[in-house]
């Protein structure tokens, strides 16, 4: 009898490690699920994140929507005055919901039957809106199709939107 009863709470211990274990496992799942890399953005490279969805989704040939997966690379040249200039590189990951049949797509789950998109952005950014002069630079591909060239075109760009804002200074500037 005391065998039986010592078996019957051996097992109950397990029982109660394991669904402490489910439980925890639960928990950890969900908060991982809660922090959407696309939140982790600052303000400024999320509005460039936002402009490459707007066009993306507006093209004819799109038919699902896309969400932020990562960041690849980005970069930030501070002009002073609250002005930004902005570089990034991201990959959007497409899904499983239809244009037009969510008004939140960062609901929707990624699909792994279609390609990444690779993205880049330039823009100007003031005071953390970005502005329509010099015009953005927007450019989202499939990443299999990702050329070297592109890649170039995409950093010739970055090269030449910084380039603008170096002009001469006051300080530069030779007297007599």
């Amino acid at each position: 009898m005391a065998v039986s009863k010592y078996m019957e709470n051996r097992c109950r211990r397990k029982m109660a490690a394991r669904l402490l274990l489910l439980v925890c496992a639960g928990a950890l799942l969900r908060s991982a699920e809660a922090q959407d890399p696309y939140d982790q953005l600052s303000d400024s490279y999320k509005k460039g994140v936002d402009l490459a969805l707007e066009q993306l989704n507006t093209h004819v040939g799109v038919k699902h929507h896309f969400r932020f997966l990562r960041t690849v690379g980005k970069r930030e040249h501070d002009a002073g005055f609250g002005v930004l200039f902005l570089y990034h590189q991201f990959h959007l990951k497409p899904t499983r919901c239809a244009k037009g049949t969510t008004s939140d797509p960062r609901t929707c789950q990624f699909r792994n039957d279609r390609p990444l998109m690779d993205c880049a952005v330039c823009y100007k950014a003031v005071s953390g809106q970005i502005e329509a002069n010099p015009d953005p630079y927007v450019h989202c591909i499939q990443k299999p199709r990702l050329t070297k060239e592109m890649m170039t075109t995409r950093e010739d760009h970055w090269k030449k939107m910084t380039y603008a804002t170096g002009g001469a200074t006051i300080m530069a500037l030779a007297t007599g």
